[in-house]
């Protein structure tokens, strides 16, 4: 879903005591053979596939890379997170459009296939810059514009897509497939980021117009990815419940509903704040300050994809047992204090070849769990009907938070009296560990207490003690 500097560094965005009983609509009131579910989730996962080709071509490092080639500043290049989180405003206007159509399939491909063709400008646009007929600083203005619309589309078809997977993707197994689909996902970053950063490093004409041929490339996998849709089945979750006492059920635990809601909103628009006002710069962290050469960057970054492949399907299979909630809090700390970590790192062979790989393979580990968790637990809390706009609701909100940190985390950056990048790593690790305390209120359905999971372990740890 969404795909910034943000998600390609800990491969977003992101997603008790028992909740109140909330209506699902499964994909059976929509007489759906299990067939056409299958064929569904399916074509999901291959989307899932070209899609991330797109957006590591269009994100990420290969793009921080050509615009710092270029001349941009950090500013600039915190512009590229700030974007997609700010334009999530729209989201609400996006939820309100995608409810009002009758086809999730023909209301998403008008809004996804302008956003992508889109950059056959920018291809244009190096081309002509090659040329010298085009300065570097207006070829960057001309990107953030282009990444600015992209993102503007996105936000508007975001909220239809989720509610579609929402009815398309069975409850219980949610943790699973998401778990399934993203190790795809990740999988294929492991293979192509490094390829591209080889390309890049290795173009004989220089890195610039190397970006323009990779970027082609791209555009042909993002419309690829829109193939898919069509062999998913056409539904739209905006159903009428079938009977007045259901309406009555709803009506008494809307209240409640609500609140929980709420919580998450506190939750995830902090966390989003805290976690921004740091992660969209370690990259320019390693390209600028610590001036390791780009192909480098690509494999560290691949690296967190094959941590990220490894864990996630572990990850999707202990969500559906303990629930969402304990695995946030638990792995939620360990990600909060990482960006200290990074104040050990340097440009020496030990960091090169120990430190910095380590530092990834936790970031993809343990962002594994957080993107996956906070996906699938905004699915849980959302009430059932309108579940678009509440999920547009939590992006609109959290990507303003996020908006806000990372402009912030920009400015900062400039100011070496603040600490430049190093203090911006100490101040996000406090700002996420507070993020964590809102979590302590929301409610989940399927998430096992702390009390209890420690007295099983204890349990079991006793027999194993005893058996040997």
């Amino acid at each position: 879903m969404a795909s910034n500097l943000l998600m390609t560094l800990a491969p977003v965005e992101i997603y008790p005591s028992p909740a109140p009983q909330m209506q699902e609509m499964p994909a059976s009131d929509f007489k759906l053979s299990k067939q056409a579910i299958r064929s569904s989730l399916k074509a999901s996962t291959i989307d899932g596939v070209f899609s991330t080709i797109f957006g590591s071509i269009t994100t990420g490092v290969l793009l921080s890379n050509f615009l710092l080639e270029l001349g941009a500043t950090s500013v600039e290049i915190g512009m590229l997170s700030s974007f997609p989180l700010l334009v999530n405003l729209l989201q609400p206007l996006g939820a309100y459009l995608g409810d009002r159509t009758t086809s999730r399939l023909r209301y998403l491909l008008w809004i996804f296939s302008p956003s992508r063709l889109l950059w056959l400008i920018l291809v244009l646009g190096i081309w002509v810059n090659s040329n010298g007929y085009l300065a570097s600083q207006q070829l960057i203005y001309s990107t953030l514009a282009i990444v600015l619309v992209t993102h503007v589309m996105g936000s508007l078809g975001s909220p239809a897509w989720v509610s579609w997977m929402a009815i398309l993707v069975p409850r219980r197994l949610r943790g699973r497939y998401f778990g399934f689909r993203n190790s795809a996902a990740s999988l294929t970053n492991l293979l192509s980021i490094p390829l591209l950063g080889w390309v890049v490093s290795a173009w004989p004409h220089g890195s610039i117009p190397a970006y323009a041929g990779i970027l082609l490339l791209g555009v042909i996998f993002g419309i690829l990815s829109l193939g898919c849709q069509f062999f998913k089945a056409d539904i739209n979750p905006q159903i009428k419940l079938e009977t007045q006492e259901k309406q009555e059920q709803e009506a008494k635990g809307n209240f409640r509903m609500t609140s929980n809601f709420c919580w998450f909103l506190i939750y995830f628009s902090f966390w989003t704040f805290a976690v921004n006002v740091s992660n969209p710069f370690f990259n320019l962290y390693m390209l600028d300050n610590l001036g390791i050469d780009v192909s480098w960057v690509t494999i560290y970054n691949s690296l967190t994809a094959a941590a990220n492949l490894l864990m996630l399907l572990w990850w999707g299979k202990l969500a559906d047992r303990i629930g969402n909630r304990l695995i946030l809090l638990l792995v939620g700390m360990v990600v909060a204090v990482t960006p200290v970590f990074w104040l050990l790192a340097s440009s020496d062979r030990i960091s090169l070849w120990l430190w910095l790989p380590l530092l990834h393979l936790l970031g993809g580990g343990t962002w594994a769990a957080i993107d996956l968790c906070i996906n699938n637990m905004q699915m849980d809390v959302a009430p059932a009907r309108s579940q678009a706009s509440y999920f547009a609701i939590a992006a609109a909100v959290a990507g303003v938070a996020g908006a806000i940190g990372t402009t912030a985390g920009g400015f900062l950056a400039q100011f070496a009296d603040y600490g430049g990048l190093p203090g911006l790593f100490v101040l996000s690790a406090g700002l996420r560990l507070a993020a964590l305390i809102p979590l302590i209120f929301i409610r989940e359905r399927c998430s096992q207490p702390i009390a209890h999971l420690m007295q099983i372990y204890t349990e079991k740890f006793g027999l194993i003690r005893r058996a040997g």
